[in-house]
């Protein structure tokens, strides 16, 4: 069974939830959103989600994800990645050799629309 959060299909304009401040979310939703948010409490991963995020082709090779930025090896990038991924933040597509990451927007937009004061 997989752990990965699915995204409905849902209007750029709708999200999953009202703000915090005007509703209480229920048990679903608080599950799925706090691995969202748990999935972004660790800095190289916060790090790394800004690097996808911020990718002037709105996606981002692992290989310039592996770099010296960073000061962990290989395989714990590709560990914190796949984190994202099954928080439903990033998507990835093997292309040859290399997987190409980009935000999932939608999963994005509702964390921000959660916060909205």
């Amino acid at each position: 069974m997989s752990k990965q959060l699915v995204v409905l299909d849902t209007p750029a304009d709708q999200v999953c939830c009202p703000p915090i401040a005007e509703a209480a979310l229920d048990a679903a939703q608080a599950t799925d959103l706090a691995r969202m948010f748990k999935a972004l409490g660790d800095p190289i991963r916060l790090r790394l989600l800004s690097r996808i995020t911020s990718a002037p082709e709105g996606e981002i090779c692992v290989c310039d994800l592996t770099g010296d930025d960073f000061d962990v090896t290989g395989p714990t990038i590709s560990h914190h990645l796949k984190t994202l991924r099954e928080a439903g933040l990033i998507e990835g597509e093997r292309r040859g050799t290399w997987v190409y990451y980009r935000p999932v927007v939608e999963n994005l937009r509702q964390l921000a629309a959660l916060l909205a004061i």
